[in-house]
């Protein structure tokens, strides 16, 4: 009998810790910021950018010279709302433009300005990114950039 608990406790244990999960590496995040910086500085525009793992912490926050210091919580609430949300805060800032949009900002951790994407792998969200420092259209083209260098 002990033995046979002994196997199926072994076998359960090799089923779960095969098991995983896609997740964003820190290597991952330098490469979508470089992306992202890339397209930032190419059109002469200095803001933050920041990087989330699946759970909102950041993996990587970086505030380029010259921008005001305000922008970093932005870019951090707009990566936020982005993972925890699994859309854009474009969907959020379009919906607050409708009727009964107002509701928007009632909801915790929603960010109704563009500047946030969730990142997916394989259908998982793995993370997010949020910029801000310039307009928040600005702002989703140098995230949008930084999803693409993933």
């Amino acid at each position: 009998m002990k033995s046979t608990l002994l196997i199926l406790f072994t076998l359960i244990s090799f089923g779960v810790i095969g098991q995983t999960k896609p997740y964003l590496t820190l290597a991952d995040a330098e490469r979508m910021y470089e992306s992202a910086a890339a397209k930032a500085k190419a059109e002469d525009w200095n803001v933050v950018i920041a990087i989330l793992d699946d759970g909102g912490h950041p993996i990587l926050l970086k505030k380029m010279d010259g921008v005001q210091i305000g922008s970093v919580e932005v870019a951090l609430a707009k990566a936020k709302s982005a993972v925890f949300f699994k859309r854009s805060t474009k969907v959020f800032e379009d919906a607050m433009k409708g009727e009964g949009g107002s509701r928007i900002a009632t909801l915790p951790n929603a960010v109704g300005v563009e500047g946030g994407l969730p990142i997916f792998k394989d259908g998982v969200i793995v993370g997010s990114i949020g910029v801000s420092g310039v307009t928040s259209a600005q702002d989703g083209i140098i995230a949008q950039a930084g999803v693409q260098g993933y």
